[in-house]
């Protein structure tokens, strides 16, 4: 896990991209989507905050402490954002989290998908002992 970071997955209803910051313009179109910065119970950047949230992520890439996600529909399109977090190398832990997706994409295969893809490949290709 010394050389952790985002490689792209790829699914039949899915397809993960290491963050970039030209993703910008998609996942403002995605977080409007169902004004999902609105929801009370969980922290979602707003459209106006978009590029902060890039910039944080890529910086805790930097860092070693995160594998940021671009995360796109089978068409694509850009539908939200998903991670590895907590990144602990020297444990051979991580987790998923800071996942957030478009309103139409949402109670579809998508995040099952995702969640699959990220786990198989934190397990069978990174040697992760735990996963959470």
């Amino acid at each position: 896990m010394n050389e952790f970071r985002a490689v792209p997955l790829q699914g039949g209803h899915v397809q993960l991209l290491p963050l970039a910051a030209s993703h910008h313009d998609g996942l403002v179109e995605a977080v409007r989507d169902g004004e999902l910065w609105r929801l009370w119970y969980t922290a979602i950047p707003a459209p106006e905050g978009m590029a902060a949230e890039i910039e944080r992520r890529l910086s805790l890439q930097q860092k070693g402490s995160m594998a940021p996600f671009t995360v796109l529909d089978a068409g694509g399109k850009i539908a939200g954002m998903t991670t590895y977090m907590n990144i602990d190398a020297s444990h051979r832990r991580v987790e998923i989290g800071s996942t957030w997706y478009a309103k139409r994409v949402q109670n579809t295969p998508l995040n099952t998908e995702a969640k699959l893809l990220l786990l198989g490949h934190a397990f069978e290709t990174l040697g992760c002992i735990a996963v959470e």
